[in-house]
């Protein structure tokens, strides 16, 4: 796959068979989008191209919101480039760009820069300020301009029941391991291996604090769940704690951290990814130490059956 970075570079792109969206999630009904992008593409001798916007239209349109993204732009690169598209188009969003009118929208992005050969679009998307475009316009102007229009009915995408939104929300509410079921792949994220306290080496189970870059990614609910991560081409199951550590300390400070089984290197500063499979419990505070190893060693064991009953 090809990622642009703007659309200055897309002068090459042959017959674009072209969608448009933030995709955020990369859900079972995006890759339905895709897959009928391909085909297209395949049948008229074209090329694929996904048109999405970084940063997110909501971060500049809703300064004042905390924004919650199931991908970042470089996660979003990876599962795109896997399933095959042929181009990524990266368009930066501003205020200035979400002043264009839904017809400037069409004629300057689609038509005079982009060369759309045939537009592949849902029956509820809408696009330009104040979302005033959608797919009765896009029929309305089929004439005027020479792309074809593709519409995906509200069937095909209803009958997949899964939106971004409902992803957010099952993030947020601990439910992880519904994100295998509206995506095809486990929840990830990556981080940065820092420096803790140092605690859970004295009670026998050593932990990788880590610390994430981007504000803007969602990060599931408290609790203690089970683990794969990817350090140094290496994969390794672990069971990771998102909380506050009640049972440690009073600092009010929302961590990250996660023990990897059968494994104890130095690995200060490196970068790891991390997929989290399941959800085994809620964060717990125990009245003294010998009580949480004894719950960590029971998470232990329930994490290695449902990893071992895990296909990655």
């Amino acid at each position: 796959m090809r990622v642009h970075y703007g659309i200055d570079s897309c002068k090459e792109i042959i017959k674009p068979v072209v969608t448009v969206g933030t995709f955020d999630g990369v859900h079972y009904g995006h890759q339905k989008i895709i897959t009928r992008l391909q085909k297209i593409a395949k049948n008229c001798n074209g090329e694929s191209v996904l048109l999405t916007f970084d940063p997110h239209p909501r971060k500049v349109l809703f300064k004042d919101r905390k924004i919650k993204l199931i991908n970042s732009i470089d996660e979003k690169i990876k599962i795109l480039d896997e399933l095959g598209l042929d181009h990524l188009v990266i368009y930066p969003f501003s205020e200035e760009f979400s002043k264009y009118s839904a017809d400037e929208y069409i004629s300057e992005l689609l038509v005079n820069k982009l060369k759309t050969n045939t537009l592949v679009i849902g029956y509820d998307h809408h696009f330009g300020r104040n979302r005033e475009g959608n797919i009765q316009l896009l029929k309305a102007s089929n004439e005027k301009y020479s792309f074809k229009l593709e519409e995906i009915k509200a069937h095909e995408i209803d009958e997949i029941k899964i939106s971004s939104t409902k992803i957010r929300r099952a993030i947020d509410d601990g439910n992880i391991h519904l994100f295998k079921d509206y995506c095809g792949r486990f929840f990830e994220f990556s981080g940065k291996v820092i420096h803790g306290n140092g605690l859970g080496k004295t009670i026998g189970f050593p932990t990788a604090n880590i610390v994430i870059g981007n504000d803007d990614k969602i990060i599931p609910s408290n609790g203690v769940y089970s683990v794969i991560c990817r350090l140094n081409n290496e994969t390794i199951k672990g069971i990771m704690n998102i909380g506050f550590k009640p049972s440690i300390d009073n600092k009010n400070i929302r961590t990250i951290e996660i023990h990897l089984f059968n494994f104890d290197n130095d690995i200060y500063d490196a970068s790891i990814n991390v997929q989290a499979v399941n959800k085994i419990r809620d964060e717990i505070k125990f009245p003294n130490l010998e009580k949480l190893k004894k719950q960590i060693s029971n998470d232990i064991v329930h994490a290695k059956s449902i990893l071992d009953n895990t296909n990655d």
